[in-house]
Order: C-alpha cells, then structure tokens, then sequence
C-alpha cells in the first residue's frame, strides 16, 4: 500500500471518525515493513495535524466544490501532498505523483487528475500559507486561543508556539536497577547524548532514540516518560508499608514509578478501560515489578474495593490534555470547547469520592496533563472550599507560593504541560 494512502486513511479516521492519532497511526505502520517508512508515515500524520488550518484553507481555496461523503479520503489525501510540498524536503515531483498515484489506491481512479492539478497549481503558485485570522495564525483552534488568552495573558503566544514543538525524549532511570549518574555514564559509552533532569530520575535525550538503542530497555533498566509526569511519583512520596491507589492508571507509567522508589507497599491501580489496562501489566511484566490491577470506576470505588482505606491517593484526573498537544496535536482537533466543563465535572466527582477514601492523615496528589484553570487551580479552589477536612501543602518546586498547585506549562524545562496539587486530609 502506497504510504500516502495510508497517510490518508490515518487523517480521515482522525478527522472524520473521531480515532485519537495514537490509535490511528499504528494500525496503519503495521502495512510497512521498514522503520524509515513508519517515520514518514508519522512525520506526514504529525505534521498535518500541527497545521491543519493552513493546508485546509490552502486547498479549500483551490477547488470549486468541496469533497464529500467517502470522496473525504481524498481531501485528507491533498493534505498529506500540500503538507510534503511546504514542509519537507521531498522533491515536489515525486510529493505530487506518489500522492496521485495513492488517489488510485483508494479506489478513487477518477480524482487522480483533479488531485495532481491541485498540487501542481499550489506548487506553481508558491503562495505563503494564509495567516488572515488567529485561527490560521496560530493553527490553533479560536475557543482554545481564547480561553489560554483568559489565563495566561502575558505569554499565551508563547504557550502556543512550545505547543507546536517537536517534544523532546525523557527517560526515567529505574533506581532499583542502577543510580542515575550510572545510567547515564553507559549512555555516554553508547555515544547517546544526554544530561540529568530537575527530578530524581529523570534523563533528557538530546535527541530522540529507538528505545532498542537504549542500554538494557527491555530488561527494564530504563522507561521512556517525559519529564513533566515524572514528578507524579516524588510528589505521592510513597513510604513502606503503605497501601496506596493509582486512580486513572493507565498506561502506567507513574504505577511503575512509585513502585521504583518504593517496592514494599500495597499498590491499587485502577483503571476504566479495560484495554488500556493491558498496557499497565505489560510495563509492570517488563519492570518486574507487581501491582494490584483493577477494572473499575474511580469515582465509584465501593462497586470494586472493599479494603481498608488509602494511605496515598495518586488521582491522574481524566482531562482535556491540553499540556501535551505537542506529542498529540490531535488534541487540537478532537476536544470541543463544551468538553472541559464536562470534564470538570467528572474531575469533581472523582475527587469527592476519593477524598472519602483516603485515611485521616493521608495525602492526595492530584495531577492533570492540562493547562486550563478550569481543570486544575479552580477545580482545587472549588473542592477546598466544600471540603473542611482537606488542606493544601504547597510545593517547593512552586515559584509562587500562594498559587493553587503547581502549574507547569508546555516547554517549561523542556517539560509537558502539566499541573500538580497535594493536599493533606486533617
């Protein structure tokens, strides 16, 4: 199968059928048998939903009548060719007639030629991407500019602009295998570049490298995690003989990082996708390490648990994942502006019904890969206010100590964006 074909069948599942890109992409990799193939493929995905706005006004301007229904495919084909011709060093003859020939393999023999007149007169033309509106300015789109406008007036610009980064590679060092500075000397005998993070266990790649390459990855000396969420596990501050829940744990990154730094507790992690839970046992397998998994409903713990109450509460909270469209920039496409009151609501009610959970004495550490104050600092304000018995301790890593939590934003110490919150029941 032709690679722009696949291409267009990634963009039209994600536009079209609502599938996130993570889901999307891999199935159709799976078609190709070379690597450099499958980062092409991604790069020609990736790079479409960065700048969606531009290439559709860009090829929206150049045909009479849209295309609709099935035919669809193939406006999401003339994306992936108008993004080859601005964006990447393909030569424009072979962007164009690999693109065409793929307009064949989708069964559309009859587009073939509307489609390389397209691209032939936006190669011709040379014209500069539109940028008439914020929209188009920032590919980005209004209701998420105007909502980061709302809270971070001085630098949503900025903001924006560390969205559409290309993110950098983190590992997080397992401390129960070697020490960082361990680690990061077998890095540097493999030529792979690399430097220590602000967190314990975190390492910045200089640039990103097939995990294969990576000293012992598969026997789990090493995970890939960005440095952002790393902060998950030395926040919780696990002790020994604790019983704590990971709420929303899959994939299960930070399940694995709390048992690194301490294995000799009782770990609950839950999750409601039951799919996705195969992920937590597979990195768990490769670490060697064990937890307690469980299919089941946060916000209703009593239809799953009927343990003792918790010491530490981990709660990832389910959230728009604005922090991190630098990794997803289908984000921009697939959230609507009416889902985060939605999800504020359902980030509400599970908060409410582990605070019930959780010991006297113990500690929540809530966290959200978000960057709107809907979901993070006013979603605490709003629980500290209806609950007496919840208290919160600032963070040392917070600049400002009478903020609501700890609000790290996209490109901040290379990091994702990213808010935590600990608070301590009286």
């Amino acid at each position: 199968m032709n690679l722009r074909a696949l291409a267009a069948k990634v963009i039209f599942q994600v536009l079209e059928k609502g599938l996130s890109l993570s889901v999307a992409l891999p199935d159709q990799q799976r078609h190709l048998h070379s690597g450099k193939d499958k980062a092409l493929l991604a790069e020609l995905c990736y790079g479409v939903m960065r700048v969606l706005p531009q290439l559709d006004k860009q090829i929206s301007d150049c045909m009479s009548k849209p295309l609709k229904g099935k035919q669809r495919i193939i406006h999401q084909l003339l994306l992936i060719g108008c993004y080859q011709l601005y964006f990447t060093r393909i030569p424009s003859h072979a962007a164009i007639s690999e693109t065409a020939e793929a307009c064949r393999q989708l069964k559309f023999e009859g587009l073939v030629k509307v489609v390389n007149g397209i691209l032939r007169n936006i190669q011709r033309q040379e014209k500069p991407l539109s940028c008439d509106n914020e929209t188009l300015q920032y590919n980005t789109p209004a209701w998420i500019i105007k909502r980061l406008k709302a809270a971070y007036p001085s630098n949503w610009q900025h903001i924006i602009a560390q969205s559409h980064q290309r993110p950098p590679m983190w590992l997080r060092n397992n401390q129960q295998r070697q020490s960082r500075n361990d680690y990061l000397n077998r890095l540097q005998a493999e030529n792979i570049t690399a430097s220590a993070g602000h967190s314990h266990d975190s390492i910045l790649l200089e640039k990103p490298t097939d995990v294969m390459q990576l000293p012992e990855f598969s026997h789990g000396a090493v995970s890939v995690q960005d440095g952002a969420a790393q902060w998950a596990a030395s926040l919780l501050a696990p002790k020994a003989g604790e019983l704590i829940l990971d709420a929303c744990a899959a994939p299960g990154g930070k399940t694995c990082h709390i048992l690194e730094i301490e294995s000799n507790i009782e770990l609950v992690a839950v999750d409601n996708d039951e799919k996705r839970l195969e992920r937590v046992q597979q990195n768990l397998d490769r670490l060697s390490l064990d937890a307690k998994l469980i299919h089941g409903d946060a916000a209703n713990i009593s239809t799953w648990w009927n343990g003792d109450k918790f010491d530490r509460i981990l709660l990832d909270a389910p959230c728009s994942a604005t922090g991190v469209i630098r990794r997803h920039p289908d984000i921009k496409w697939l959230r609507k502006n009416n889902d985060i009151e939605e999800l504020a609501n359902i980030q509400s009610a599970i908060i409410d019904h582990c605070w019930h959970w959780l010991k006297s004495g113990g500690t929540l550490l809530y966290a959200t890969c978000s960057i709107l104050p809907q979901e993070n600092s006013e979603q605490i304000e709003a629980f500290l206010a209806r609950t007496p018995d919840a208290r919160l301790v600032p963070l040392v890593q917070q600049e400002d100590k009478q903020a609501i939590g700890w609000q790290i934003t996209p490109g901040q110490e290379n990091m994702d964006g990213f808010y935590y919150a600990r608070l301590i029941k009286d």
